[in-house]
């Protein structure tokens, strides 16, 4: 992707720009009532995720500065002069409880998010089957979530919710298709690749990207069109073999997809609002675009999928953490203006994933290793925000929240809590979020209450 998303750029969506994914789509598309909606309201709403690929320090996110607990001096003592942040640099955030937080200096974007109530922190969110302690833990007499500190299993179980094969977006959108019909636009849409977390049993999904192959023929010559005639003749010849025919269709409604988008898109205005001139940036910018012409399209709901990777942080991680952390910060606070100037700010909520945090204790190299629990950065006006929701971990070495003596935090919220409060905000109703969060049922409390 161009680190600059030019609207002329962002109208280049063909086949290879914009595809329907996953086996549910052509289900999706026909519009199916899901008999788990009842009395749908038809109020605009969505969800953005933005996944932080590497495993996001959030250590060096969110520090206590004074709380009832701890302060800034613990965290120093565990970091030391290698990872550690000088408190003169951070951006200072007040909880509710009258505890004090402080933010990496490049977050400082958030700050202002957060004085004005459209930002809200949630504490030390991991992966969980159930809710388990540090003895537990320790003698193996409890359920956890496999392969805990691989990316791979972990990026996936983040984007599924443990022990589940599709995503927890996709099944929010199997039972909630139903509220965007009669369109035939897709309800999930990433800006990174196919997303595992959009994966459902039947809602489709669209991969959107700057540039395309272009083959809806809209250049409008003789060449397109040719290539466009010949291609429609390959999509409905009958092979008759059903795979072949099935994936002929996926293929025609991801042509069909593109060609709404663009048409779409190009009676749109420009947005005012200036977005970073970086990866992320220039993601959430189609977002926001997309998001423009949602009446357009049709759509009611929509949820979205975008990323920022290198936060993988195993030596050098200081540096790195200013640049990854200006360019998270600069594209949410850019993001939350453009929802502000398309009225949507309080119907659009975005939220950050990561696999797992890292740990305190410093790695040989000035950088850490891959860690459990992690804090959250939740964006809009819908929330209840100036926060800090969940148990924020005592940072002390081999202390009750510490699961390996380097400050692997044990989390004190599940991600199921997590997205669970999300999607109840999304309009997945109560009876259904164990549908979508088989892993709740485990939980007293089920939903966090920042929304």
């Amino acid at each position: 992707m161009k680190n600059f998303i030019t609207r002329r750029g962002l109208l280049q969506l063909g086949v290879g720009s914009l595809g329907m994914l996953g086996m549910g789509s052509r289900l999706g598309r026909l519009g199916l009532l899901n008999a788990q909606v009842v009395n749908p309201t038809p109020n605009y709403k969505a969800m953005v995720c933005i996944f932080l690929f590497g495993g996001n320090d959030s250590n060096n996110a969110v520090i206590p500065m004074q709380t009832k607990i701890q302060n800034y001096n613990t965290y120093l003592g565990i970091r030391g002069s290698g990872l550690g942040l000088p408190s003169g640099t951070l951006a200072q955030i007040a909880a509710a409880s009258g505890d004090t937080y402080g933010l990496h200096p490049s977050l400082a974007p958030l700050q202002a998010l957060y004085a004005q109530n459209k930002l809200a922190v949630v504490a030390n969110v991991g992966t969980l089957v159930k809710p388990i302690s540090k003895d537990q833990y320790e003698n193996g007499q409890a359920a956890v979530p496999i392969n805990l500190f691989s990316h791979s299993d972990q990026q996936a179980q983040w984007q599924t919710t443990p022990g589940q094969q599709t995503g927890w977006g996709g099944r929010a959108a199997d039972i909630l298709q139903a509220i965007n019909a009669p369109s035939s636009f897709p309800t999930s849409v990433s800006t990174a690749g196919n997303a595992l977390f959009l994966t459902g049993q039947t809602a489709a999904q669209a991969s959107v990207t700057n540039g395309g192959l272009g083959l809806d023929g809209s250049d409008g010559s003789d060449a397109a069109n040719a290539r466009d005639a010949a291609f429609q003749q390959i999509l409905t010849f009958d092979s008759g073999m059903s795979l072949i025919q099935t994936a002929n269709q996926f293929t025609a409604d991801g042509i069909q997809a593109g060609k709404e988008l663009n048409a779409a898109l190009s009676s749109g205005t420009a947005l005012q609002t200036v977005f970073p001139q970086t990866g992320l940036g220039g993601q959430l910018q189609q977002v926001a675009q997309i998001l423009k012409v949602r009446s357009t399209l049709g759509m009611n709901r929509q949820i979205f999928f975008v990323s920022q990777g290198g936060y993988d942080t195993h030596t050098g991680q200081l540096p790195q953490q200013i640049s990854l952390y200006g360019e998270l910060a600069g594209a949410i606070a850019a993001f939350y203006n453009a929802t502000a100037e398309l009225g949507l700010d309080g119907q659009v909520v975005t939220f950050t994933e990561s696999e797992f945090g890292r740990t305190c204790q410093p790695s040989t190299g000035a950088g850490s290793d891959h860690a459990w629990g992690s804090h959250h950065f939740v964006v809009g006006s819908a929330l209840k925000g100036a926060d800090v929701y969940g148990t924020f971990p005592l940072l002390a070495l081999d202390g009750p929240d510490d699961v390996s003596g380097r400050g692997v935090w044990l989390p004190s919220t599940s991600l199921d809590q997590y997205g669970a409060t999300i999607a109840s905000w999304f309009g997945v109703p109560d009876s259904s979020l164990t549908s979508v969060f088989p892993n709740l049922a485990n939980f007293t409390t089920q939903k966090l209450g920042f929304i």
